[in-house]
C-alpha cells in the first residue's frame, strides 16, 4: 500500500539510544491520524524524525511528494521561548517564511493574510501583546495561527490541546477538521482518548515499539492500552540501538 508518508523499520534515539524503534507504516494522503501512547512512548520523537529535526537511526522516512516547505510543525508549547520579546504579529508573520524567505519583505498582502489568521483563532486586538504575556490557551491559539500561514500539506500537532480550556480546546479542533476537510494530512500526537475516539478516524498505538496503527475502534482496545503501559515501563533508556535485522543475522 502506497501513502504520503511512508515509514519503513524506522528506529529515532538520543544518543544512539532508541526512543522509537522499528515502525513501518504508511499515511494516506488526507489522513486524520492521531498518535497516542503512555508519557515516554515517543510520540514528540517520531514528530521530529518526520520533520527531519532529528536523524534517524536506522530504517527510512519517505515523504513522496512533499519537500519542507509542505510541512507544518507546531511543537509542544513549553518548547516556545516566552522570554524572547517578540509581539503577536511578528511571531505569526514567522509562518510566512519558507515563502518570503527570512529576510524577506511583509508588505500589504502578507499583513492582511496575518490580520486574517489571528482573527481566525480570535486573536484580533492582541496583534502588539509580546507573547510572554499570554495565557496558555492564548498561545496555543498563536501557534495554529502560524501553521495556518503555513499552507502545508503535512501538519503535525504535538500535543495541541494540553493544558488548553475547553472553549480552546473546540476552537482549535475545529480547524483540525476544517484543514482535513481541505485534504491536508493531520497528524496529532494526543492523550484524550474520548476525543480520539470522537474525532479521529485513525490512530496510531506507540509505546517505544507500535501496538497498533489502524481505525481508532480497532486499535484503542483495553488490551492494546495495557500492553502499551507495559511496554513503557519495560522499556530500558539505556539500551542499546538495534541493529537491523541483516546485521543481526550476520552476528
Amino acid at each position: 500500500m502506497s501513502g504520503q508518508v511512508t515509514l519503513r523499520d524506522v528506529t529515532l534515539g538520543y544518543d544512539r539510544h532508541p526512543a522509537v524503534h522499528h515502525l513501518s507504516g504508511n499515511v494516506a494522503p488526507g489522513a486524520l491520524l492521531a498518535v497516542v501512547g503512555p508519557n515516554g512512548a515517543g510520540k514528540s520523537t517520531l514528530f521530529r524524525g518526520l520533520t527531519g529535526i532529528l536523524k534517524l537511526l536506522s530504517g527510512s522516512i519517505s515523504l513522496h511528494g512533499l519537500d519542507a516547505r509542505d510541512i507544518a510543525y507546531l511543537p509542544q508549547s513549553a518548547e516556545i521561548d516566552r522570554s524572547f520579546p517578540i509581539t503577536v504579529f511578528d511571531f505569526v508573520g514567522t509562518g510566512l517564511w519558507r515563502a518570503t524567505g527570512l529576510f524577506g519583505g511583509i508588505g500589504k498582502a502578507e499583513r492582511q493574510k496575518m490580520a486574517s489568521a489571528l482573527a481566525a483563532v480570535g486573536l484580533t486586538g492582541f496583534e502588539n501583546r509580546v507573547i510572554g504575556t499570554l495565557s496558555g490557551g492564548q498561545l496555543q491559539r498563536l501557534l495554529f495561527a502560524r501553521v495556518m500561514l503555513q499552507d502545508a500539506r503535512l501538519i503535525l500537532l504535538d500535543e495541541p490541546f494540553n493544558a488548553i480550556d475547553s472553549r480552546t480546546a473546540r476552537d482549535l479542533l475545529a480547524l483540525v477538521k476544517h484543514w482535513h476537510d481541505e485534504g491536508r494530512t493531520v497528524l496529532a500526537a494526543l492523550h484524550d482518548l474520548e476525543m480520539v475516539r470522537a474525532n479521529f478516524p485513525e490512530t496510531l498505538l506507540l509505546a517505544r515499539g507500535p501496538v497498533g496503527w489502524g481505525a481508532t475502534e480497532d486499535v484503542l482496545t483495553p488490551g492494546n492500552l495495557l500492553v502499551a503501559m507495559r511496554m513503557c515501563e519495560a522499556f530500558d533508556d539505556t539500551a542499546a540501538a538495534c541493529l537491523d535485522d541483516e546485521r543481526s543475522r550476520a552476528a
